[in-house]
């Protein structure tokens, strides 16, 4: 056991977290998203959700300020408003974070690719439609 290490991050986790360098990326993915025929190092956190994952690792890692952008939302459409769990996303961004963070928004296609190349995908059990998030990681200062 350590100690203010939140329950959810597993050894695995912990360990890819360690791992990356900045600008690295790590995607945390709903249920319906294909991990396992996109990651490079796969983590499966099975029976935990998006939020509770999202805000555990941002207590960690820093995300990369010097990006244009640091965390990626998938888009489901134009035509449709933002999914509700985007808000709960926004509000752990607010707190955890001490700077501002305006998150990317990419077509689901573009956000496979995007995917593809990064460090690690961490597959959950989140039932939400379009919970899939990118975040880059940054430096320490």
């Amino acid at each position: 056991m350590l100690k203010n290490i939140p329950h959810c991050i597993s050894p695995d986790l912990l360990k890819i977290l360690m791992e990356m360098g900045h600008g690295d990326e790590i995607v945390i993915a709903d249920g319906n998203f294909p991990a396992a025929s996109h990651a490079k190092n796969l983590i499966r956190l099975d029976g935990l959700h998006v939020p509770e994952i999202l805000e555990a690792i941002l207590t960690l890692m820093p995300l990369d300020t010097y990006a244009d952008s640091s965390v990626f939302y998938m888009m489901h459409g134009a035509e449709i408003s933002a999914p509700p769990i985007w808000r709960e996303y926004d509000e752990i961004l607010q707190i955890t974070k001490n700077q501002t963070v305006i998150p990317a928004k990419l077509e689901r296609f573009q956000f496979y690719e995007q995917a593809k190349d990064a460090y690690a995908i961490i597959a959950t059990s989140e039932q939400a439609l379009y919970a899939n998030i990118i975040l880059k990681k940054g430096v320490i200062t």
